[in-house]
């Protein structure tokens, strides 16, 4: 059985049909899915989502909603924390991070939101979900900074130096619809190469659609859509298994397991 170990199911794209997402990824074998918050409005909904649908979650404040997040934003996430610490589906501090790829953000606003939050992850002893676009390298000097108990590198798109630096720190790599996709060879190559502890999988659905469900500008423009969801994990699971030379139960097998070692409430649950 799959785990996504990382999917907004709280986004407004599911609003119409949420209860048939869950539904169809039962179905087709993902038995468990994290859902990380964003920001402060969303912390209750994903914890409410995880509870009805017997899945997890984690809470946190993106980095694309730093520039609208306040101070008493990360007093309320403490508080969140505090409040549901012995909550045994809240899994994670997430999703946190930096993003240097999107125009108009503050980077010291982000730098300083994040390193709050990871000195949050280690007062509650929870590991971090984290987002990396083109900032790993300053992720990582945080991380060495703050001893966090690991976690995952969502989407991770970096080097192999980096790879290794987050594996070292002891957390896993998420890999995507992006891992399907060809022409990205430097993710499909770590995918392959990476030791087989170090790898999850994840949707991030609705978005980074694997290849069969990607749309074109033109298309979206023209009104058709490219919802992922996770009901899509084991077809991603295929490419991963084809590329490492495995069985589709044994890619489960593995990187259910190393869900459940980067976020060991996890194993309760499963």
């Amino acid at each position: 059985m799959f785990t996504d170990s990382h999917v907004h199911l709280d986004a407004p794209e599911f609003d119409a049909d949420r209860d048939e997402v869950v539904r169809r990824a039962v179905q087709a074998g993902v038995t468990q899915m994290v859902i990380p918050a964003v920001e402060r409005s969303n912390f209750d909904t994903v914890r409410e989502l995880a509870h009805r649908h017997g899945l997890s979650y984690a809470l946190g404040i993106h980095p694309l909603y730093t520039g609208r997040a306040t101070d008493d934003d990360l007093v309320q996430l403490e508080a969140a924390l505090l409040a549901h610490r012995h909550d045994p589906r809240l899994v994670a501090v997430g999703e946190i991070g930096l993003d240097y790829f999107v125009p108009g953000l503050d980077p010291g606003r982000q730098e300083r939101f994040y390193a709050t939050q990871l000195q949050l992850a280690k007062r509650f002893e929870l590991p971090v979900i984290l987002h990396v676009r083109r900032s790993a390298d300053q992720l990582l000097k945080h991380l060495r900074r703050i001893k966090v108990t690991g976690g995952i590198a969502h989407a991770f798109n970096g080097s192999d130096q980096q790879a290794q630096a987050f594996v070292e720190l002891g957390f896993k790599l998420g890999f995507g619809g992006t891992l399907t996709f060809e022409r990205s060879l430097q993710i499909r190559r770590l995918a392959k190469d990476l030791l087989e502890t170090a790898l999850v999988l994840e949707t991030d659905a609705p978005d980074i659609p694997p290849h069969w469900l990607y749309k074109t500008a033109e298309q979206r423009a023209a009104g058709e859509g490219s919802r992922n969801e996770p009901a899509e994990l084991p077809r991603i699971g295929q490419q991963l298994a084809e590329l490492r030379g495995w069985s589709l139960a044994q890619t489960a097998a593995i990187t259910s397991a190393n869900v459940q070692a980067a976020l060991p409430r996890l194993a309760a649950l499963a």
